[in-house]
């Protein structure tokens, strides 16, 4: 049996194990470049799907990643049907989208460092980096293997994520 400390250290994910995994939402940034960021997963596969990653801790309830968005990137909106997700800003300013259960309207707000967005299940969201630096972002979902995305209607990237493979 594992004493304290090695049962410890079985749930420690370190930064030096990490790595930017750019490819992650390539199928993305095939459709348009501005759609190029980076997950960094420490709990689970988060909103990519990437849950067969063997660096990952596994994930029970939720899921836990860092999200880097280069400058005048973006997030493009999607909605998670099964999770609620939230966004925590560590570095930079975000303008975040937020389009309702029908697209009705879409609207946004600016967030800064330490700032917070909650999104329920069932609503639309997207991100943007209108500045000409990086930002860096805490992404949680609710759920140890939440289903993929799905994009508003006649969207490219829905397309782009069936060839994904």
């Amino acid at each position: 049996m594992a004493n304290a400390k090695e049962e410890l250290e079985r749930h420690v994910v370190r930064l030096a194990t990490r790595s930017l995994d750019w490819e992650a939402l390539g199928f993305q940034a095939d459709v348009d470049p501005r759609y190029r960021r980076a997950q960094m997963r420490y709990l689970g596969g988060g909103g990519t799907g990437k849950h067969d990653d063997p660096n990952i801790h596994p994930a029970q309830h939720f899921t836990l990643s860092t999200m880097v968005l280069p400058a005048h990137s973006e997030g493009p909106l999607h909605v998670h049907h099964d999770v609620e997700e939230v966004f925590f800003v560590l570095q930079g300013e975000l303008t975040f989208l937020w389009g309702g259960t029908d697209l009705a309207e879409v609207v946004e707000t600016t967030a800064r460092a330490r700032d917070m967005v909650f999104v329920p299940a069932g609503v639309y969201r997207g991100v943007r980096n209108d500045s000409d630096g990086e930002a860096l972002m805490l992404v949680l979902l609710g759920s140890g293997r939440p289903e993929l995305p799905t994009y508003p209607p006649g969207s490219p990237l829905t397309e782009a994520r069936g060839r994904r493979g």
